[in-house]
């Protein structure tokens, strides 16, 4: 396919998208299977420019004078891709797959000065949201909303338990990987330019014998950083798919006890394949049911809670969810993350350190719910994070990267990650 199809292709995609009301991944999908012609490279295109789309949809569309799909494909185009009013005529003219040409107004767009577009605009991020940001990057928050609307690296990282840094490099070196600048087992190929693939890594040989694992660098970084050390007693209470429990069993060098719990079955699920890939022996999977964690009461040394959030750190990989996030659904993660908080002191013995997560760059789900759980727990105290930092990471802790309540905030801006918060908490005895 020429640019001309891809374009059209794209429209279309992003069309059943806002008709449909359905996720961008499946959207893509069902236009692969209607049209099996489309190689993989035809399909990579396309979902960039969806994606694309997406992830500067306000400023896209405030450029161009509509968020119509079509408005907002061209915008890529035109202000992302480097193509012209003139290139696209050029390319559209004799092309039967091509979307009609340009108006005055769409050609306009492609030069369309921002600098007067409101905050919100230029931060690409709903309206709603802008106190929020602010609250939390004060006057960098348009920085970094731009930056969150940027495309992500793919990173990797490293099983220490069975592989080093160097092994995966070689093993990868066809996609020139790059050690990461932060997390110590990490190694990242950055996002390409218009119409580049994502490396399949997960059918290299070095994926399927357990030497690394798709996660982000930020993931890698909170992982480290709750510090989960040899011959201790862990609880990940929002295990999921395995990331982190993974990360900390490489930590502990398999040893000491992980248990690894998700209230939700089918999030756990993908955990037992991840294990035994990865060579994991620490680590005990608790499926949820009544009583299931019962026995782990004031036992634990350390508990790490991954908060299910309204996953903000993440929209460079899922724009579209950026656009559908609503008061309602903050409001709901935040009770739902209050009452995890509380749950996980319950495991914690005397002495033991609570590690609170969030993939999300949102102070109501930070440092608003660490101040109320201290406030309601004493006996608890925060941790200095610098000190953490440089016992996890072997470095000093980056300027910038604390938030006023005492925890840290990764961002793509400051840390070229997706977005992660992260608070130790000691409970006394």
């Amino acid at each position: 396919m020429r640019l001309p199809g891809r374009l059209a292709a794209a429209i279309d995609v992003l069309t059943d998208v806002e008709q449909r009301k359905r996720p961008v991944s499946e959207a893509l999908k069902a236009w692969g299977l209607n049209n099996r012609f489309a190689g993989a490279g035809d399909r990579a295109a396309i979902g960039n420019l969806v994606y694309d789309a997406l992830r500067r949809r306000a400023s896209h569309a405030f450029a161009m004078g509509s968020d119509s799909p079509r408005a907002l494909v061209l915008a890529v185009a035109l202000r992302d891709w480097g193509e012209t009013p003139d290139s696209l005529a050029e390319a559209f003219a004799g092309d039967n797959h091509a979307p009609d040409p340009l108006s005055p107004q769409e050609q306009a767009g492609a030069t369309a000065d921002l600098a007067a577009a409101p905050p919100a605009i230029r931060a690409d991020i709903p309206e709603w949201l802008a106190p929020s940001l602010e609250r939390a990057f004060g006057s960098d928050w348009v920085a970094e909303g731009q930056a969150m609307a940027g495309r992500p690296s793919l990173d990797l990282r490293v099983n220490a338990l069975k592989a080093a840094p160097e092994k995966v490099l070689k093993s990868l070196a066809r996609f020139s990987p790059q050690p990461t600048a932060i997390a110590p087992f990490g190694v990242t190929m950055p996002a390409g330019p218009r119409d580049a693939r994502t490396p399949n890594v997960t059918t290299d040989e070095g994926y399927l014998k357990g030497w690394f694992e798709v996660q982000d660098q930020g993931s890698q970084v909170v992982s480290a950083l709750a510090n989960a050390r040899e011959g201790e007693q862990v609880l990940d209470l929002c295990a999921g798919a395995g990331g982190k429990t993974l990360a900390l069993a490489a930590n502990m060098g398999n040893s000491g006890q992980i248990f690894a719990y998700d209230s939700d079955r089918a999030r756990l699920a993908p955990i037992y394949d991840r294990l035994k890939r990865n060579g994991v022996r620490n680590a005990q999977v608790r499926a949820p049911h009544p009583g299931a964690l019962d026995d782990l009461a004031g036992k634990m040394d350390r508990v790490v809670v991954d908060a299910p959030c309204t996953g903000t750190g993440t929209w460079r990989r899922r724009p579209d969810t950026k656009w559908k996030l609503t008061p309602d659904l903050v409001a709901q993660r935040q009770a739902e993350q209050a009452a995890l908080l509380v749950e996980a002191a319950h495991y914690l013995k005397p002495g033991g350190t609570l590690a609170y997560i969030t993939c999300s760059i949102l102070p109501e789900e930070n440092d608003d719910q660490v101040a109320a759980f201290l406030a309601a727990h004493p006996d608890f105290s925060s941790l200095d994070m610098a000190g953490a930092w440089r016992s996890a990471l072997i470095t000093d802790l980056p300027e910038g990267l604390g938030t006023p309540g005492g925890g840290l905030c990764l961002t793509p801006r400051r840390t070229n990650t997706d977005g992660f918060y992260i608070h130790l908490l000691r409970k006394g005895g």
